[in-house]
């Protein structure tokens, strides 16, 4: 394709939710974190080349790639701190933070086996509040 060589309508999207395909033969489980592997929603895991996109704001099940989509919303959510040598502090926050599972974060990328899910934006005694889609 060519340059512009006249105005053209762009469309937009706008807002903090979007809809993503599920990847074949998984499960999304609302609230939970969703990463794109390869392109497909799946839940947060330990595994590198995944992409943190947001909080599931339902549950999908696919059994074939994208037959199932999943609403899944960027923003600032509240996930458990993952355990030992590995907890976040309060002085980490503004730091970069890691994929455990679909519900847990940790400090560091476990001797790069582990994606970033986003950036840390506070500590709780329950929790670590994070920063986490495309973009962010």
């Amino acid at each position: 394709m060519s340059a512009l060589t006249a105005p053209r309508n762009t469309p937009q999207r706008v807002g903090e939710i979007f809809a993503f395909p599920v990847a074949a033969n998984t499960t999304v489980h609302q609230g939970g974190l969703v990463v794109l592997d390869a392109g497909y929603a799946a839940p947060g895991s330990t595994a590198t080349g995944l992409i943190a996109v947001g909080r599931a704001e339902g549950s999908a099940t696919a059994v074939s790639a994208g037959d199932a989509q999943v609403e899944v919303r960027r923003g600032t959510f509240k996930f458990a701190n993952s355990g030992a040598g590995d907890a976040i502090a309060q002085a980490d926050v503004g730091a970069d933070c890691y994929i455990v599972d679909d519900q847990t974060v940790a400090k560091t990328n476990g001797t790069n086996t582990r994606s970033r899910a986003g950036q840390v934006v506070a500590v709780d005694a329950d929790g670590v509040w994070v920063q986490i889609g495309l973009g962010v």
